[in-house]
């Protein structure tokens, strides 16, 4: 549950911030002069809620490289590691999109996860937890799973929904705190009142958290769909076989900040299911064993 609170106070502080520059640099009051100009307020919150989401998506790699210490495999150095470059670049040609970046993680945990701005210039990495722990052909269902995402432009689409609901948090918030300030308004006929400012803060708190609600929705349907391309990529029975070896397994754990969204695995705490990432394991399961899916086939 911390991961997950983390999570969702980060992308609130975000807002938050938002709104003192706004406040700072005199925005809000350029907005509620002469009454609330919602139009305007649209432009701005469509501006700001954006701007951060995309921006944390094109240095995504980057992050990842970094924060994760992603070691990219540029000449393998060993049969293991021309095996995963090979696995998705075989993988990457059937789904359609360019070579992705391929790297390894130091984890105990079996994760791993994809990332990156563009369909055909992203990122895919595997934990050593996971090489250790799983066999190949679990391993070719994980990677499956993980350019399916790619395929499927989730990195792009999650970081666009989440644009777009930072707006309508900046959007709503403010319309709370014109109204707060309305109500107050002195006989002086005082503008935006540190009170409003308050209320202001205090909405997209509760507003931030409802969505989180709605972005973690999606993400929980889109892991049915990368299991689904995964099982396309490397086989049905493989990509069951992967998800009952992460089930199995005590060490899972959820990858941390943007990236859980796009891991294997969401991890097999008590996590609240409104604020969980992923499905449950045995549901993913459940849904793979209900289709019969051709290991030739190729994404659509």
């Amino acid at each position: 549950m911390k991961r997950v609170l983390l999570f969702v106070a980060t992308n609130v502080a975000v807002l938050m911030v938002i709104s003192v520059v706004m406040r700072v640099f005199g925005f809000d009051g350029y907005l509620t002069q002469n009454g609330l100009d919602y139009k305007a307020l649209a432009v701005f919150s469509l501006l700001w809620g954006s701007v951060g989401s995309l921006i944390s998506l094109a240095i995504s790699k980057w992050m990842a490289k970094k924060t994760m210490g992603v070691q990219i495999i540029e000449q393998p150095g060993n049969k293991d590691e021309q095996w995963l470059v090979d696995t998705v670049k075989r993988q990457a040609k059937e789904a359609g999109i360019g070579m992705p970046e391929v790297g390894v993680f130091q984890s105990s945990s079996p994760n791993a996860f994809a990332t990156g701005m563009k369909r055909n210039d992203a990122l895919v990495a595997v934990s050593t937890g996971l090489l250790q722990s799983m066999n190949k052909d679990e391993v070719e269902a994980v990677l499956g799973h993980e350019v399916a995402h790619v395929a499927n432009g989730d990195m792009i689409t999650m970081a666009l929904i989440q644009g777009v609901l930072n707006a309508f948090v900046i959007f709503f918030s403010r319309i709370i705190g014109y109204a707060i300030a309305a109500a107050s308004r002195d006989e002086r006929g005082g503008g935006y009142s540190m009170g409003s400012f308050i209320g202001t803060l205090i909405a997209q708190i509760v507003l931030g958290f409802v969505a989180a609600i709605i972005i973690n929705w999606f993400s929980r349907w889109r892991e049915f769909h990368a299991d689904e391309g995964g099982a396309k990529l490397a086989g049905n029975q493989k990509m069951i076989d992967a998800l009952k070896a992460l089930q199995k397994s005590s060490k899972t754990e959820k990858l941390e900040g943007e990236f859980a969204a796009f891991g294997i695995s969401g991890g097999q705490g008590t996590l609240a299911k409104l604020f969980s990432t992923h499905p449950p394991l045995e549901d993913r399961i459940a849904a793979l064993e209900k289709a019969q899916y051709s290991n030739n086939a190729v994404i659509s």
